[in-house]
């Protein structure tokens, strides 16, 4: 469970699968514990449930406790965080999703996890004595022996609960460490400093994000989720095709909350998908749309799946900075996304929700005070007024508030604890995966391998940025399959935001980091390891792969935003005037349009497979920055439109 991210069960009022061919809850969980290694857990019940249960509420409240007023030193913090979640992980992940028995687990699972876990207690424990001991403790074989247990314990866990993907880049960084530098050397700097498993990304887990898993648990359980599909569902859900309109909407509001790609998509999925079918679409084409919306909720300020705090970590920036700077390309991403679902609904002549089955914007407006945790967090943040953790803490109290008197979906003792076991259990696998990153950093530090890949590239790619965006591009998409969002954007910061950054290609360093941090993204619709896609396949009752391309190419805005905003970084307001902002806005919105048209094949009418590739090859001269390509594509774009437009007339005319 990832941050935000509920259980995969579907809401109580989804359609019946009679009426709508829907997946049920079962169907969902069947297919995701196929693709999805977090959906495959141990089944507790009675004494042994509770048990596990408030060992995760405990670790919660210890969390939050830990970040607001903790003193330790970061070893004794960080080793202490990383043991509890080494217990919680092998209580909740079996070796095999074949091997869970009810109340069941093996002596093996019980042997690694006391022994992970007391590896880094015991660093705790003697945290001073071993900083003091320094690079003497790697001649210490009792030292090197726990470091070892500890590293191979949370590898055996992150493959457990995050799966192989992350696990071979770890396994072939390893490997060419162990062969450039001494083996104890390896060890000591990867366990007992903070250039290993300790690095940055732990650090910024266990010090925010944590707190901003557990206010997200907390946020859904005050039934916001519920508002924002009716609030979208208000707005567009009367116009062709609202269905579908409502599932972008509803999912780019959700996914300003949530740090979960397939958390998303199941949450609003369950009633987004079931009401694009019965309109009239697709079962492929209604997954992908939920799936693609629900992915672009990862990079929607303010939360970005809690990144938005380790980018500004990474670049020593504010929030507020990258906040802001996410704006217009997250407005491009759903606006693409939205022009591919109206043109579709144009083609099929699908019509919308009937008025009088909408709910009323009156009503609506009652619940605002829903968005108040939201808000309180995002004001403290961007204004500074606390540090980050504590403006957490601070929503996190509200978000109880707000659920106490939301008659409606009252936030309940039982629920309260819900939420508590739910920032716990959510923590797991974003902490084992950041752990990872970490692994990937350090080995990248002690054998200097950053300096020997940005060379390999700037080799290839002849220094030509174009080709060096295109190969990192392929790097990140390869390297974020199936990694949660936070772990991701570290692993790209760490391996390829630096390639971008070095002088000899040219790309600005906010420019750079939001560039790996999008193509790790959208890995998780992405074949083959598309798990926001299959996830929504599985509600949808429809073929994964088919789903998952089509969701890529409703995604289109993904692929080639990033390029814009790294070929002039005017996008991301980086040392530009407004009339420059404006200028490409404009240009790539209608350039998007543009290439969003030729990939569906119909604008007023059926297009042509010539006139698609100039509609096509017009709307990217519009997204490519320059006066010269604006107009050049414009004249493309433009011509083809008129035309269309005119052929429409003619074929009405004779029917």
């Amino acid at each position: 469970m990832r941050f935000g991210k509920k259980d995969k069960e579907l809401p109580v009022n989804t359609a019946p699968v009679e009426d709508t061919g829907v997946g049920t809850a079962a169907d969902v969980e069947t297919v995701m514990k196929k693709y999805d290694r977090e959906s495959n857990v141990r089944v507790w019940e009675g004494i042994p449930k509770q048990i596990v249960r408030y060992l995760m509420v405990a670790f919660s409240l210890y969390s939050i406790y830990v970040t607001l007023f903790s003193t330790a030193l970061p070893e004794v913090r960080l080793s202490v965080f990383l043991a509890s979640i080494l217990v919680m992980g092998y209580l909740n992940f079996p070796a095999r999703k074949h091997h869970v028995k009810v109340n069941s687990m093996p002596w093996y699972d019980w042997a690694i996890m006391i022994l992970g876990a007391g590896a880094f207690f015991y660093y705790a424990l003697n945290a001073e004595r071993i900083i003091k001991l320094s690079l003497r403790a790697a001649k210490d074989p009792v030292l090197l022996t726990v470091g070892v247990i500890g590293i191979v314990a949370l590898i055996e866990l992150c493959r457990r609960s995050v799966g192989l993907p992350i696990l071979c880049v770890v396994g072939a960084l390893l490997v060419y460490t162990f062969t450039q530098v001494q083996t104890k050397l390896v060890i000591y700097n990867l366990f007992y400093t903070t250039t290993g498993v300790m690095n940055t990304p732990i650090n910024v887990c266990a010090k925010y994000i944590v707190v901003f898993i557990i206010f997200g648990a907390f946020l859904e359980r005050t039934g916001i989720a519920q508002f924002f599909i009716s609030l979208a569902n208000s707005i567009a859900g009367a116009s062709a095709g609202g269905p579908a309109k409502v599932a972008v909407i509803s999912s780019a509001l959700c996914g300003m909350v949530s740090g979960s790609s397939v958390g998303n998509t199941v949450t609003t999925g369950s009633v987004t998908i079931p009401m694009m079918k019965k309109t009239g679409y697709k079962a492929e084409f209604a997954g992908a749309v939920e799936a693609a919306a629900s992915t672009g909720g990862q990079i929607m300020p303010p939360i970005m799946g809690a990144a938005a705090f380790l980018m500004a970590e990474y670049m020593n920036v504010s929030y507020a900075t990258v906040a802001v700077t996410a704006i217009l390309p997250a407005v491009l991403y759903f606006t693409g996304i939205y022009i591919s679902v109206h043109l579709e609904a144009q083609k099929l002549g699908l019509k919308g929700i009937p008025k009088e089955e909408l709910p009323k914007m009156r009503v609506l407006v009652k619940k605002l005070y829903l968005l108040s945790p939201l808000v309180v967090l995002v004001v403290m943040v961007s204004l500074n007024l606390k540090t980050m953790q504590f403006s957490a803490a601070v929503a996190i109290g509200v978000a109880v508030l707000v659920g106490i008197i939301n008659k409606d979906d009252r936030l309940t003792v039982t629920k309260f604890f819900d939420a508590l076991e739910a920032g716990g259990k959510g923590t797991i696998t974003v902490a084992v995966a950041c752990a990872m990153a970490g692994i990937v950093a350090g080995c990248i530090t002690v054998t200097g391998l950053a300096s020997k890949l940005i060379t390999a590239i700037v080799s290839v790619s002849g220094g030509h940025m174009m080709i060096a965006l295109v190969l990192t591009m392929l790097c990140c998409i390869v390297l974020g399959m199936g990694v949660p969002t936070t772990a991701n954007y570290c692993i790209m910061a760490a391996t390829c935001a630096p390639i971008l950054m070095n002088p000899a290609i040219g790309v600005p360093a906010m420019a750079a980091h939001f560039f790996v941090f999008y193509f790790g993204i959208v890995a998780d619709i992405t074949p083959p390891v598309a798990l926001a896609a299959y996830a929504g396949s599985a509600i949808a009752k429809a073929p994964p792969m088919k789903t998952a391309l089509n969701a890529t190419r409703l995604a289109i805005a993904a692929f080639i935003v990033p390029y814009i905003f790294a070929l002039n970084p005017s996008m991301l307001f980086i040392n530009t005037v407004w009339y420059e902002v404006v200028q490409i806005v404009i240009s790539s919105l209608i350039g998007l349009f543009g290439v969003a048209a030729a990939l569906n094949g119909y604008l007023y009418c059926k297009i042509n497979p010539l006139l698609r590739i100039l509609l096509a090859v017009g709307g990217m001269g519009m997204m490519i920055p320059g006066t010269l390509t604006d107009v050049l594509g414009l004249v493309m774009a433009g011509g083809v439109i008129f035309y269309q437009r005119a052929a429409a007339k003619r074929l009405s005319t004779v029917a």
